[in-house]
């Protein structure tokens, strides 16, 4: 649906390439091997759908494309970074409340 131009096959190609990322990531998060190892995988999903946020917002700047045709796109991709967001911050407190506590020993001086 985009233009025959160079400058929207390449924008083309790289929301293509950014928002299919997301999935395959996705699907390697599923099998981390520990939780800095999820985490670091939910965080590259972050680039991903934040990247994917910038080029569609330069494809509706640019005129190539419809801005309304975007609209179900940008909420969606907007969504996933919310979510990604959100599990990140999860992950890590939820790591940190399972990490026991160092027991405090009271010395007299």
């Amino acid at each position: 649906m985009l233009p025959a131009k160079q400058s929207a096959k390449v924008i083309g190609n790289q929301v293509l390439r950014s928002g299919t990322s997301i999935g395959a990531n996705y699907a390697a998060c599923c099998r981390a091997k520990s939780t800095r190892d999820f985490i670091n995988k939910l965080k590259i999903i972050e680039e991903e759908a934040a990247e994917t946020i910038f080029w569609l917002e330069l494809l509706e700047e640019s005129g190539m494309f419809h801005p309304e045709k975007l609209i179900p796109l940008k909420i969606e991709a907007n969504e996933l970074l919310s979510i990604m967001v959100a599990s990140i911050k999860t992950t890590k407190s939820n790591a940190r409340s399972a990490t026991p506590k160092s027991k405090i020993v009271n010395r007299k001086s």
